[in-house]
């Protein structure tokens, strides 16, 4: 909780002046804040580690504020304090004031961020590189003050942050399992293809069956990645289960590895286009094609986004909605 005041901890604070009687009292707004903590939490020790000050501080602030009030506040327990009659009549006023204050406080960061906050973002190679790269050249030209933190990693462990609020959104590909919290907007079509080097030459163009595989060296990414799973899912249900040559971090290494004809690679065809272009590698084929997944856009409800992540959203969305055009 932002400390919208400090406790001053001398006893003769000038700005503490009590009144004692019926009529209006002028008691620090500080006392208040250390009243409420103390009331909300039932421990004055756990009260002065909230506010970052001394438990003698917290025990003056309450004293003070009974006499200003001529009222008992709180009695002590085996556990801590509770709050007494009248400071249960008390308690609810004050703490609808203090999180007005603070909700003021935070309407007003709402409006700096705009300018000057910062956007947190999960993503893995893959989805960085062909979806949200153009995104973030276009959002950092719009808003240069606000920082943008990329958070580089797999599927899984995106969806993990998500949970964990590290991150305002994230930018995966299917297959996931996520909970129902989490909402996931679907913003573009990618398929994977296998991929080979010159030293298999004679496959090119050869109508083939995924059980082939099993004959070939192969080439894939780690099991954490959504690529992977995508692959073993498609081929268990054929009753396939290939143990690869190769486990990789990245599909740009699987990529090498196959041009210098270390095995069969599988990828997002987008990160093999430009050798298979170039004529370093080409696609294999097969009779059934492997269906096609999607990189979405996750945010989970349960975990508010920051203004300047809202912001960023809201481009994305407009990207979507636009057909995936950058406007």
């Amino acid at each position: 909780m932002a400390a919208l005041f400090a406790l001053q901890e001398t006893p003769g604070n000038p700005r503490s002046q009590e009144k004692k009687g019926r009529g209006s009292v002028n008691i620090n707004m500080e006392y208040y804040r250390v009243f409420y903590q103390v009331g909300k939490l039932g421990s004055i020790t756990a009260a002065a580690e909230t506010l970052c000050i001394s438990q003698p501080a917290v025990s003056q602030a309450i004293k003070q504020m009974e006499k200003a009030l001529n009222s008992r506040l709180f009695i002590r327990t085996q556990k801590g304090v509770r709050l007494t009659a009248e400071g249960e009549l008390l308690f609810p006023y004050v703490e609808r004031g203090i999180e007005n204050l603070l909700d003021g406080e935070r309407m007003l960061r709402r409006l700096v961020d705009l300018d000057m906050g910062e956007v947190r973002i999960g993503a893995s190679d893959m989805t960085l590189q062909f979806y949200l790269l153009p995104y973030l050249e276009r959002f950092h030209g719009q808003y240069p003050n606000i920082k943008v933190t990329v958070s580089n990693a797999p599927t899984p462990e995106t969806i993990e942050s998500l949970y964990e609020g590290k991150i305002d959104f994230g930018v995966v590909s299917t297959p996931f399992d996520a909970r129902p919290e989490v909402e996931a907007l679907e913003v573009r079509k990618i398929r994977n293809t296998f991929v080979a080097g010159n030293k298999y030459w004679k496959l090119k163009g050869k109508r083939m069956e995924y059980e082939e595989l099993k004959e070939l060296p192969c080439i894939f990414l780690e099991k954490n990645t959504s690529t992977r799973r995508f692959m073993d899912q498609f081929l268990e249900k054929r009753g396939i289960l290939l143990e690869p040559e190769f486990e990789l971090a990245t599909s740009d290494m699987i990529v090498q590895f196959a041009i210098r004809n270390m095995g069969i690679g599988c990828v997002m065809a987008e990160f093999a286009r430009e050798k298979i272009e170039a004529g370093e590698l080409f696609e294999l084929a097969f009779r059934e094609m492997m269906p096609e997944r999607e990189i979405c856009i996750v945010t989970d409800r349960k975990n508010s986004v920051s203004p300047s992540g809202e912001k960023f959203l809201r481009v994305l969305q407009k990207g979507h909605s636009s057909g995936g055009e950058i406007l």
